[in-house]
């Protein structure tokens, strides 16, 4: 039931729910353990027909066919799982699309096929098309008629897929799931991708009518060169060619290159370090460097390869070299390696430099990347200069990538120069002259780019700051003004002689009648918008995490959807014990209580009343409130809760007390917030050198008698 719920992409108990309010639930067909197994297509058929669950009806079918895929791991290593179902589609591309289980005498029934038939079949059918054993032939020669399942499962996959090259990379995606974490090692975020991708300008090169060649002489699964062909339907057009030492990741990639839908005499996979170039000089180049532990991380070794890339260009062509921070943005301190990399940007075929953020590489998020790009032979305006963008405190989301990729592709195309004032968002262009005096210094932007410098924010900020500062003068003479008719805070607070006050509890209020508990309301998060007449006050609005007002709702959906739903009264205290204990008097009401938060009326009728302020005072304020870490609910109800039952006459006097408080935090909240919002817009222009400070005026002296 568990493997249910990620199939249908629910919550456990929500698979409870279906078998208890659905009679036509699929029915348990044997139990392990004690635990109901159930037929995997006759689920994925109700989930389809009922309409239940978030997954997709083509989601379905996939994970369908990988469930079958995992319950074979106990006869076959993940390696074998990858490598055989890989050359199984590669198979049936090669055959053109010709069906895994038509034999030579006829089609075998997926029922009723003989396994050892099958497989036979299969074989000799790798042994005619792929003679050479350039893709499956010695994969599938590894194993005996004991995989034919997995030639079934293969035409699930392409069925739910609908073709064999996106069932080979639903099948990749999927390579963690099966267990193989050293293939998926290397994966860069879907951003990063996308990013590299933008920066090749494939798609419009491939619509001037160019013939294209790409290489990745670091190929590991081949996942950067999919990438870029998934960017494109016009790969009739495309030569590729790659590398890897490691054979089995060779074999992977040219498999995936090939069902990506490059012909088979434009595609060259290498195992080795060295691409073959006898094919075609590559027009594009795209890699990631090889990762090293952090102590056997070498520094020049990484330049080293970045210069191997560099020689490949001929004029007019690109490079990507994606590698550690450490070589190619911090600052060098071996000798050797600063005068290599000095020489990489004397060269003028360093076009940009880019920090990335850390946790791009999801399985590395210790390890800190950074982005080259190398374009032999640049535009005039662009020579001599090297373009520094640092986005490694950002998150790279997808405006990030478009705006960063607008900057190197613009740099690339004309040089911001004839731009008109183009400046790059997220870095500076800087002279090689410059940063080869530096020898060995840190390649990043020497101050902020200018369009953050000259952005209408930051021409604005002297103004913003004599803003605050009136605010401050009037908050302050208002806190003057309130001194002077009131006096200075005096609370009054005396030591209580005789008895102590009665104890009671919030549950024993309840019973008399002195206070009513309403209850909170659940509300769909898709109702909740930024400008709709009621606020909703949940467990976020109670305990600070959020403000109040943030979260609304429009009053015609509330009387639409929520029929039934109260508006707190003026005074109403809202609290909630999840995550912790919080308490709010909602002095203007009129507000909708999301739960689990939930609300307590003062009944002002009642013969010893209380008020909203002091009883929110006197439970936040109640012993044994708190919850230890390790427990999944409070120590006791709020109802347990025990506070004092004061007097009326101290009531109202407790009352003012608070209120007068409140009012005296408000006139000094007032002070705090203009002071905070004038010094940090002033410490952001001295950091990035748009403010000075002008002289300070001259000491007044006060002549005291």
């Amino acid at each position: 039931m568990a493997e249910i719920a990620a199939f249908a992409r629910v919550k456990r108990p929500v698979v409870s729910t279906w078998r208890r309010r659905h009679p036509d639930f699929p029915a348990a067909v044997s139990e392990n353990s004690g635990r109901p197994l159930f037929d995997g297509t006759r689920v994925a058929e109700w989930l389809i027909a009922s309409g239940l669950g978030n997954a997709d009806p083509t989601e379905l079918r996939s994970e369908l066919a990988l469930f079958g895929i995992i319950a074979l791991q106990e006869r076959f290593t993940p390696w074998q799982l990858v490598e055989t179902l890989g050359s199984l589609l590669c198979l049936r591309r090669l055959d053109r699309g010709r069906p895994l289980t038509d034999g030579t005498n006829g089609p075998l029934s997926d029922a009723d096929a003989d396994d050892e038939a099958l497989w036979s079949a299969v074989l000799r059918r790798a042994e005619r098309i792929d003679e050479e054993d350039d893709f499956v032939l010695r994969e599938l020669h590894a194993l005996d008629a004991t995989a034919a399942p997995l030639v079934r499962l293969a035409e699930d996959l392409v069925e739910a897929a609908y073709d064999e090259r996106g069932a080979y990379e639903w099948l990749l995606a999927a390579r963690s799931r099966l267990g193989l974490d050293s293939l998926a090692a290397d994966a860069v975020a879907p951003e990063l991708r996308r990013l590299l991708t933008q920066l090749t300008d494939l798609r419009i090169r491939l619509q001037r009518g160019e013939s294209l060649t790409l290489a990745d002489p670091h190929a590991r699964a081949g996942d950067l060169l999919a990438a870029l062909l998934d960017d494109t339907d016009d790969r009739e057009s495309v030569k590729v060619l790659a590398a890897d030492p490691d054979e089995r990741l060779a074999r992977i990639t040219r498999r995936r290159l090939l069902l990506a839908g490059v012909d088979e005499l434009d595609l060259d996979v290498q195992t080795g370090p060295d691409l073959e170039e006898r094919l075609a000089d590559p027009d594009l180049v795209v890699t990631q460097l090889p990762y090293r532990p952090g102590e056997g991380r070498s520094v020049l070794a990484a330049l080293a390869e970045v210069e191997r890339v560099a020689d490949l260009l001929r004029p007019g062509c690109t490079a990507l070299v994606l590698g550690p921070a450490a070589a190619l943005v911090d600052t060098l301190k071996d000798t050797e390696a600063s005068q290599l990399r000095s020489a990489l940007l004397r060269g003028n075929v360093v076009e940009s430099v880019i920090a990335l953020p850390g946790g791009v590489l999801p399985f590395r998020p210790g390890y800190r990347p950074a982005l080259w790009t190398l374009t032999r032979g640049p535009v005039p305006e662009a020579e001599g200069k090297v373009l520094l963008a640092d986005i490694s405190s950002e998150q790279l989301t997808a405006d990030v990538r478009v705006r960063l990729a607008e900057d190197v592709l613009l740099f690339r195309a004309e040089g911001f120069e004839a731009l008109d004032g183009h400046e790059p968002r997220y870095g500076r262009v800087v002279p090689v002259a410059v940063l080869d005096r530096a020898f060995g210094g840190p390649l990043t932007p020497p101050a902020p780019p200018a369009s953050a410098i000259w952005s209408d924010q930051v021409k604005e900020r002297p103004a913003l700051i004599a803003e605050a500062e009136a605010r401050l003068e009037r908050a302050t003479a208002d806190n003057r003004t309130y001194e002077e008719e009131r006096g200075p805070y005096r609370g009054g607070v005396l030591r209580r002689d005789g008895l102590l006050p009665p104890r009671t509890t919030l549950g024993k209020l309840i019973t008399g009648r002195r206070v009513s508990k309403l209850p909170g309301h659940r509300i769909d998060d898709r109702h909740l918008v930024a400008d709709g007449h009621h606020s909703v006050l949940g467990p976020e609005e109670i305990t600070g995490e959020r403000p109040v007002g943030v979260r609304r709702i429009d009053r015609l959906v509330l009387a639409t959807e929520y029929d039934r739903v109260a508006l707190t009264e003026p005074g109403d205290v809202v609290y909630t014990l999840t995550p912790r204990l919080g308490l709010y008097v909602d002095h203007d009401g009129f507000s909708v209580v999301a739960f689990p938060a939930r609300v307590l009326r003062v009944n002002r009728d009642a013969a010893r009343p209380l008020t909203p302020r002091v009883l929110a005072a006197l439970l936040g304020a109640a012993r044994g409130t708190a919850r230890s870490p390790s427990a999944v609910r409070a120590a006791r109800r709020i109802e347990d809760y025990q506070l004092p039952d004061l007097d009326p006459d101290e009531v109202l006097r407790f009352d003012a007390l608070l209120a007068e408080t409140e009012r005296r935090e408000r006139l000094l909240r007032a002070q705090a917030y203009a002071l905070s919002e004038s010094r940090s817009l002033t410490i952001a222009g001295l950091a990035d050198g748009t403010l000075t400070l002008a002289d300070p005026p001259p000491t007044r002296r006060v002549n005291r008698p």
